[in-house]
């Protein structure tokens, strides 16, 4: 299982790689659940970030297609070796027709640019509080509109954490159906070293955090004790091929189905 740890700045980065994150991710705590960062802040995120290293961006939720333009289209992204995956939320937005246009949108704008960045749909496990779809509906859009990847997340930062509102056997079948749809499987959400276990058991391809990785919470600054103990307990980090072929399932999938035809 990868660990993905979340950034504010480039000064986290060191700590995170140091501790153990196989995934760099951007965002910026104080605008919510998926608050981005500065367009500065991203420069210098990705000046100091290895290329060969996974990135995310959190670009907050959307509700119309013109957000979703202006999301994607003003980001300066390089071409990189690694994969660039970019989280989109949809809070508030109760209609499936519209959740799977916003989505369908992202996918086109998104395979529009030349670093190719890759779509992953946000679903909140406490979905009521953010106004929004359930996870079973947005990964089934998720997977209709051609996204890449599946994080389940949750929307308000209260500490009540994912698994106080997706039990472990929920969890799994989410998973479970989203890998078989051929899509990459995140979990985040509040999740600390007790939430490991629970977890794992549902084999999601990223464990994905935050305020767990931090001295002083998520608003506080990462720590690269605080990382090393999550990489301990989840486990032997990946291996270079391994992690790539978590980081984009679908091709690996598609080769095996090839090789299986013929």
């Amino acid at each position: 299982m990868q660990l993905l740890v979340s950034v504010r700045s480039a000064a986290e980065i060191e700590p995170a790689l140091t501790g153990g994150a196989d995934i760099i991710d951007a965002k910026e705590p104080d605008r919510g659940s998926l608050g981005a960062v500065s367009a500065q802040t991203l420069a210098e995120i990705l000046e100091c970030l290895p290329s060969n290293r996974t990135f995310s961006v959190a670009l907050g939720d959307v509700a119309i297609e013109a957000d979703v333009v202006a999301a994607i289209g003003s980001l300066i992204l390089p071409s990189r070796p690694a994969p660039t995956f970019l989280k989109l939320g949809l809070a508030g937005v109760r209609s499936p027709e519209l959740a799977g246009r916003l989505l369908r949108t992202a996918v086109k704008v998104a395979a529009g640019r030349g670093s190719a960045p890759r779509i992953v749909a946000v679903a909140y496990g406490d979905a009521g509080r953010a106004e929004a779809l359930s996870p079973e509906v947005i990964c089934r859009l998720a997977h209709q509109a051609g996204a890449a990847g599946i994080l389940l997340d949750t929307y308000v930062k209260d500490g009540r954490g994912l698994l106080r509102w997706v039990d472990p056997y929920r969890l799994a079948e989410l998973i479970t159906g989203a890998r078989r749809a051929g899509m990459l499987t995140a979990v985040a959400g509040s999740l600390d070293l007790d939430d490991v276990k629970s977890v794992t058991r549902a084999a999601p391809d990223v464990f994905g955090v935050r305020g767990a990785a931090c001295e002083g919470g998520r608003a506080g600054q990462v720590s690269t004790t605080r990382v090393r103990e999550l990489r301990l307990r989840l486990g032997p980090a990946p291996s270079c091929e391994t992690r790539d072929q978590a980081a984009d399932p679908a091709p690996a999938k598609r080769a095996k189905s090839v090789k299986t035809n013929g």
